[in-house]
């Protein structure tokens, strides 16, 4: 491959994956950029648009479409006609989240990286549970998280709340910066490596894109000013799109999230409330419910102020939420299944009249 694909982060660990297609007449490349059925690639041969092929439109699973940071084979034409994408490679992680139009619809929201930088506003909207979502979400995904706090310039108090974060961020990397003044940006730009894929997640206002334009050291996405009533942002990123820094590390942006929902997270969640989870190994009943039964170790860390309530609270809201959408899931392969098994019965009654008239 050539130095511009290894630039965007292809290794050996897709050369394999990859000789299928290659075998087809297909090359390689990496979504930059998705928007509406379109997409923008980088290939062998520089950027590319490209659409999906039918085939790929007809055959793909839910959540199996490409998004950006999916590697693919696509089809180069002869003349001018179209580059159409064949086929999706493995992917090595994924952050997913429950679609917003749906309960149980997954949703990938990127693909392929390898640092999951959590976004987090030092003002007003400062919020450790949302905080806590988002780790189990991207421990979930199987990439690795690095909370980093933003607009330390508008915080009384910034090592104060590196701290609260640090509380709950249970031994993940804490940066305290300013895209305004430049406090921190060394820091984090030393910790951002050549090729490497780095994801920014975290809501509206929080200075993803202010971000990553102090990165730059020049304006890739716009910006706009936060209200001043709550000091939350409006939506300024539309669209997830990667891109290159000087250095040569890979950044993508991604639109802000005020609700995220999690779905399929349990090891995530696991991961990141792993205190928590140690605790309700160690109760005596592996039902307990941690509302009251004897030898409940939640319960007793509780009493002795060695569990956070607030932070136990937010578990169980978690929890709550994963059992929720599981609840759905089960709901509507069963409802699938009777559909199924109707349609089937329908048909059988359907050739018995045309039998009888034989």
């Amino acid at each position: 491959m050539t130095n511009l694909i290894q630039h965007f982060g292809w290794s050996g660990d897709f050369d394999r994956a990859f000789e299928p297609h290659a075998a087809l007449g297909c090359v390689p490349a990496r979504v930059t950029v998705q928007s509406r059925g379109l997409y923008t690639l980088i290939a062998e041969q520089g950027e590319i648009r490209a659409r999906l092929s039918g085939h790929l439109i007809h055959e793909a699973q839910e959540g199996d479409y490409p998004v950006v940071g999916d590697w693919v084979a696509i089809r180069l034409p002869h003349g001018d006609g179209i580059v159409t994408i064949q086929a999706v490679l493995p992917r090595r992680t994924a952050f997913v989240r429950k679609a917003a139009d749906s309960v149980q619809r997954p949703q990938v929201i990127a693909a392929n990286i390898d640092l999951a930088l959590l976004v987090l506003a030092m003002n007003a909207d400062f919020n450790l549970r949302r905080l806590e979502r988002y780790l189990a979400a991207a421990w979930q995904s199987g990439a690795h998280p690095m909370v980093v706090l933003t607009k330390a310039d508008l915080c009384d108090a910034p090592h104060m709340r590196t701290a609260e974060a640090e509380s709950v961020a249970r031994g993940c990397p804490v940066l305290a910066l300013s895209s305004l003044t430049g406090e921190g940006l060394a820091a984090l730009a030393e910790r951002l490596e050549p090729a490497a894929t780095h994801v920014l997640l975290g809501s509206s206002g929080a200075g993803k894109s202010t971000l990553i334009n102090a990165l730059a050291g020049r304006e890739l996405m716009a910006t706009a000013a936060i209200r001043a009533h709550d000091e939350r942002g409006r939506h300024t990123t539309t669209h997830r799109e990667l891109f290159r820094m000087p250095g040569g590390a890979l950044l993508l942006d991604t639109p802000g999230m005020r609700e995220l929902g999690l779905i399929d997270a349990e090891e995530g969640l696991k991961t990141a409330f792993e205190e928590v989870d140690v605790l309700t190994q160690r109760c005596r009943f592996r039902d307990c419910s941690h509302a009251g039964e004897p030898g409940c170790a939640v319960r007793a860390a509780l009493d002795a102020g060695t569990l956070d309530p607030g932070r136990w609270r937010s578990y169980e809201k978690l929890q709550r939420e994963l059992a929720h959408v599981e609840r759905k899931e089960d709901g509507l392969a069963r409802e699938a299944e009777r559909k199924r098994w109707a349609s089937i019965h329908k048909a059988q009654r359907h050739y018995k009249k045309l039998r009888d008239k034989w």
